[in-house]
């Protein structure tokens, strides 16, 4: 079942170097033999009298030699004389189950930090050994750990077993880069754990290790900015298109102002033109009305307004000026604004009549 509360332990340092050795595989391999000082692994494994040594690469395992143990007389120069490839082969010198042991062990978390020492101070709770008279080694194991717990994998080997194979090993005229365990075998590119003690362990040197990093970093670099140009470019290309669509925008806005300059002229336009339309011309209207009055009947005063026409004047007979009228399909609804009054000199009737004026194709005739 799956602890939600367990520890996960994420090693950093080994993320970094499998992202170094991952980015390795971008280095043109030519300049990787140039540069790199180990073209494969020389790993030697004791037997009960003899050394068997072993030249492994890129998982191929290849039988070299096999050497009696205190054989002094045998010497590695002719091997390299013999095969290129053991000129930078480091040496690995890896005990069996005769000469190591090892023991799965559970830890408080607090110990991690001093690992080593702690395991040291109880060496003797946890095997039958104490700590002077062995050489130890501690590995962190992968998966998820107990809340508040630690596992780790202990390896111990005597000190005088690992002493008189050091020795085996010197003679032939090699020098162990490290010593593991084959039952908890080492990676040959990322050792977890080292049973040589320090005062046995060569020096190695960092050139290397500088080149390959400056070369890892440049790597890095290169990779980001190819990543990272086509985003730019983007970016670039993105501000360019947004600049012109606010030019855009801008006229946009202008056009769409004076379309609705013109619009605004064309309907005025447009119920100028109507209203004119509607209304009768004038001319017209004053034919037709001089038309409908009889030669005995004369106008002293006319105006039109708002679709009304008013009249003044004389007639001998004033309300038949209403049938007139109403007989055009220009007038409609005559009727007197004022009482009719008879004029005692020329003995005519005074009348003011107010008239609508039909606009033009308002009336329907039935």
């Amino acid at each position: 079942m799956l602890n939600l509360n367990s520890t996960i332990d994420l090693n950093f340092k080994q993320f970094y170097r499998w992202w170094m050795r991952e980015l390795s595989f971008l280095i043109p391999e030519k300049i990787r033999l140039l540069i790199g000082d180990k073209q494969g692994m020389l790993i030697i494994n004791p037997m009960a009298t003899q050394l068997e040594i072993i030249y492994s690469q890129e998982g191929s395992d290849e039988v070299i030699a096999v050497i009696d143990r205190g054989d002094r007389n045998f010497s590695f120069q002719r091997l390299y004389e013999q095969d290129e490839r053991l000129v930078k082969a480091p040496v690995i010198l890896r005990l069996t189950n005769e000469d190591a042991i090892q023991k799965e062990l559970s830890l408080p978390i607090a110990a991690k930090e001093n690992l080593k020492q702690v395991i040291g101070y109880e060496l003797d709770r946890y095997t039958p050994f104490k700590a002077e008279q062995v050489y130890f080694a501690v590995k962190l194991l992968p998966g998820v750990n107990e809340p508040g717990q630690l596992r780790v994998m202990l390896i111990l080997t005597p000190r005088e077993i690992l002493d008189a194979l050091f020795e085996d090993v010197k003679a032939l005229g090699l020098s162990p880069l490290y010593v593991d365990y084959q039952g908890l075998p080492n990676d040959l590119e990322d050792p977890d754990y080292n049973l040589l003690p320090e005062h046995l362990r060569q020096k190695i040197s960092n050139t290397s290790k500088v080149i390959y990093s400056a070369l890892a970093i440049l790597t890095s670099v290169l990779i980001l900015a190819v990543m990272a140009m086509p985003v730019f470019f983007e970016y670039q290309s993105v501000n360019e298109l947004q600049q012109r669509a606010s030019l855009l925008e801008k006229d946009a806005k202008k056009v769409k102002t004076m379309q609705a300059s013109i619009d605004a002229v064309i309907d005025e336009t447009n119920q100028l033109l109507k209203e004119k339309k509607s209304t009768p011309e004038v001319i017209n209207m004053m034919n037709v009305l001089s038309s409908l009055i009889k030669e005995d009947t004369w106008l002293s005063y006319a105006q039109y307004s708002e679709g009304h026409l008013q009249i003044q004047g004389e007639s001998p007979a004033a309300s038949g000026l209403l049938g007139a009228l109403e007989s055009s399909d220009l007038f409609v609804n005559a009727r007197f604004a004022s009482p009719v009054t008879q004029d005692r000199v020329s003995q005519l009737e005074r009348f003011q009549i107010t008239v609508d004026v039909e606009k033009t194709g308002d009336k329907t005739h039935e």
